[in-house]
């Protein structure tokens, strides 16, 4: 048995028309910004600094890179190979974050060296806050470099600190 329609189809409502005071019923697009230029692995602070800081993360290849360090405040970008590590540590002083922009691993936490009791995944757009005096590492479980960047505050390394490698990193005991 074949159904019929007991009211017509009603047609589309048309497209509201602007009302005479409101001439503009949407605002209007923001203006096109250009793309941010490739990032100079430098340390811009403590001058005033914008920076796309994805972008910067993705180009950055160092282990560690400080990016922008001021006196209450310090961005380092980070890459991290696949099976690496930051390596088990402890700020007594500085509260850090973390943005994993890409990758994945690890974030292990805990109240000492021997007893991380916290242990979560991370991938990318994972934060991590750690307090200070909080023992953390963070390892890279992926197949490709993970990348991300750490604020400190306050500040944790010296002013336009670069380590190419972890190796390198850790000689200089930092």
């Amino acid at each position: 048995m074949i159904r019929r329609r007991l009211h017509p189809r009603r047609p589309h409502p048309p497209h509201p028309q602007p009302h005479p005071s409101h001439p503009h019923p949407r605002p209007p697009a923001p203006p096109h910004h250009p793309p941010h230029p490739t990032v100079r692995p430098q340390d811009h602070g403590p001058h005033p600094y914008v920076v796309d800081i994805n972008r910067a993360a993705h180009q950055n290849n160092n282990y560690r890179t400080t990016l922008w360090t001021g006196p209450h405040l310090q961005l380092t970008l980070m890459t991290l190979r696949p099976g690496e590590d930051i390596g088990l540590e402890v700020h007594q002083d500085d509260d850090q974050f973390l943005l994993i922009v890409e990758g994945q691993g690890i974030a292990q936490m805990g109240p000492s060296r021997r007893n991380l009791t916290f242990r979560q995944p991370v991938f990318n757009n994972s934060a991590v806050f750690i307090p200070a005096g909080t023992w953390h590492n963070i390892t890279n479980i992926g197949r490709t470099p993970m990348r991300l960047y750490s604020i400190y505050a306050p500040p944790h390394h010296r002013r336009g600190t670069v380590h190419h490698t972890k190796a390198i990193a850790e000689k200089m005991g930092d």
